[in-house]
């Protein structure tokens, strides 16, 4: 069984997004634009329900960045008529990973990267009174695949109860081009870095598994109903459990008579 996108997914997603703006008092949206579909599908949503003129979309190349990329993200954003910017962020990444020390050169690089990303965004949102709209989607925060306080950080996160499977049938409705709707999902972190090769499975399977999970299947039950076998099954179920902390906020042992995220919800 696989999910399915709602009929209702975009008007409800575009008025989620014009007011959690006004509730901000915010001048509008920060969104970090990859050249890949989530990030495009961000930035129709934004530009729809706020306007074109109140989205500011930022290109962060790193130095594995195809130029494909910049491309599609640029041509995509006059389309739209958002401004567009591009910052360089390898020289701030290089500066931290000469300092920092780390085993995994690749890994720490890509972490870095994000983080990077992550602080021009919100420099930028603080410049212009306005709010930073996230990226990530369903699927990737359930497996914890994002970098916390990275590209898991965001003020709102308008996509992220739709698996990445919604969001391509959510691109075609909207009219994102096939170009970037077909083009193999990645961050550009590293040299022939794709999401799907970290992953060890496929969007399509792994959607399907964690739709299982979603409807409190137990493992055995959901590689019966998707034909996934049963080893990677448990594999997906791993990464979700052992990434739980990325998706909550830092615990804070409870003292009061209401303590935030715990009881006193807002």
């Amino acid at each position: 069984m696989r999910p399915q996108l709602k009929d209702y997914a975009r008007p409800a997603i575009e008025n989620f997004i014009r007011q959690k703006v006004e509730e901000s008092g915010g001048n509008g949206v920060v969104i970090g634009l990859s050249g890949g579909i989530d990030s495009a599908v961000v930035a129709k949503l934004c530009a729809d329900a706020v306007g074109p003129e109140k989205v500011l979309c930022i290109f962060m190349p790193s130095p594995t960045t195809c130029q494909q990329d910049r491309l599609d993200a640029e041509s995509f954003s006059q389309s739209l008529g958002i401004p567009f910017k591009v910052v360089e962020v390898a020289p701030a990444v290089e500066a931290f990973r000469d300092m920092l020390p780390s085993p995994d050169r690749r890994e720490c690089t890509g972490n870095l990267t994000a983080r990077c990303r992550m602080i021009v965004l919100y420099h930028h949102a603080w410049l212009t009174g306005r709010v930073v709209m996230g990226t990530s989607n369903k699927s990737e925060l359930l497996t914890g695949y994002f970098t916390k306080f990275g590209d898991g950080g965001s003020d709102f996160c308008p996509i992220g109860d739709l698996y990445k499977t919604e969001v391509r049938q959510l691109a075609r409705e909207i009219g994102v081009p096939d170009a970037i709707i077909d083009k193999a999902p990645s961050a550009g972190l590293w040299e022939g870095q794709t999401d799907e090769g970290e992953l060890g499975i496929t969007y399509d399977d792994l959607d399907q598994v964690l739709f299982g999970f979603e409807r409190s299947l137990g493992d055995a039950a959901v590689a019966a109903e998707t034909g996934v076998p049963l080893e990677r099954v448990q594999k997906v179920r791993a990464m979700h459990l052992r990434t739980a902390h990325k998706r909550k906020t830092p615990l804070i042992p409870k003292l009061g008579v209401r303590t935030l995220g715990i009881d006193w919800r807002e």
